[in-house]
């Protein structure tokens, strides 16, 4: 009779020595992704990003440096374009997208990127998966895995996310975005991920960042923007092209579009050349910072979204539009031309 107590004693030391050696749970692996972001002061990181949300698949190169605690620089450049690239920094001055290819920033009045979801940035997948209380978590041979709803402020049509990190390490290894009948129209890659403790805040400069990207510009860059194809949106919520205007101006042409139907919007894209290094512009801007597909930044307000694609300025305004539907019409904009 004495073995049972023995026996019961040693499969129970069993059953927690089998535990110990299981697999994390999911509030032990979000302890551990806290942890890490809380001891890291800065990380680096290089992400490839392909967007399938418009008529032409669209893939990017990113380039990510964050300061702990609110200094961060988002690098973003079409793998297909060669004019340059846009670039999302955030100092102790406020939130800019800086556009080298027209030699301005544009410094918003923001808490960028506390207010929406950013598939590139660790802080920001972290703070999603706390913030849904109906996380998803399964582990792979590789990786951890969470799906979760995202909180994208101006875009509805992209709800859901899968979030991979790596079992050893716990950094980021990619990022599925869904709509709502779950096909990816996102996916980012992360490669090269490291802690940085090195940086300076002048790595976060407007001045030296422009300086740093503006001698990347090519040097017949005006010439070409004077030649840059008109562009028109695929998603048009049902209204149709009634009036088309174009008018020449010093640095290139305007094009103003008129569109009819159960609501009407107007669309101003025109080029504008690229400034001489002395005379670098800042521009104050009314609006919030919103994501746009392909990698492109706009400001948002009530009745009007703008934003710069390469050395084009685009202006959509409608007294009808909602925000999402505006959204949705810029969006449709990058990379479609009528023939």
């Amino acid at each position: 009779m004495k073995r049972f107590p023995i026996l019961f004693f040693m499969a129970m030391a069993l059953t927690l020595v089998l535990t110990a050696c299981g697999e994390q749970s999911k509030e032990d692996v979000v302890k551990k992704l806290e942890e890490q972001e809380s001891e890291m002061k800065g990380y680096k990181t290089d992400a490839s990003m392909t967007m399938k949300t418009g008529k032409e698949e669209q893939k990017y190169h990113i380039q990510i440096s964050h300061k702990k605690k609110d200094f961060y620089k988002v690098e973003l450049e079409n793998d297909q374009d060669e004019k340059g690239s846009q670039i999302i920094l955030k100092n102790d001055s406020g939130v800019y997208v800086l556009t080298p290819a027209l030699n301005k920033s544009f410094k918003f009045q923001s808490d960028w990127p506390e207010n929406t979801s950013q598939p590139y940035l660790f802080n920001s997948l972290i703070k999603d998966i706390k913030a849904d209380a109906e996380t998803e978590f399964n582990a792979t041979d590789n990786h951890y895995v969470f799906k979760t709803k995202t909180n994208y402020q101006n875009n509805q049509s992209l709800p859901y996310q899968e979030i991979y990190f790596d079992k050893k390490s716990y950094t980021p290894v990619m990022v599925k975005v869904f709509d709502q009948d779950m096909t990816a129209l996102v996916e980012v890659q992360f490669s090269n991920f490291s802690k940085a403790d090195s940086f300076k805040e002048t790595d976060f400069d407007v001045d030296q960042n422009m300086a740093m990207s503006t001698s990347d510009v090519p040097v017949n860059a005006s010439e070409e923007q004077k030649e840059a194809e008109v562009l028109y949106p695929e998603e048009t919520l049902g209204a149709s092209l009634w009036d088309k205007q174009e008018v020449e101006t010093e640095n290139g042409k305007r094009v103003i579009m008129t569109y009819k139907g159960e609501k009407d919007f107007t669309i101003i894209q025109e080029t504008a050349a690229t400034q001489a290094a002395s005379a670098r512009q800042s521009v104050e801007v009314n609006g919030e910072l919103v994501q746009l597909s392909g990698g492109l930044v706009g400001a948002l307000s009530e009745q009007k979204l703008e934003w710069n694609d390469n050395a084009t300025t685009y202006h959509l305004a409608s007294n009808e539009l909602t925000q999402d539907e505006m959204v949705a019409v810029a969006n449709s904009i990058h990379g479609y031309s009528e023939k």
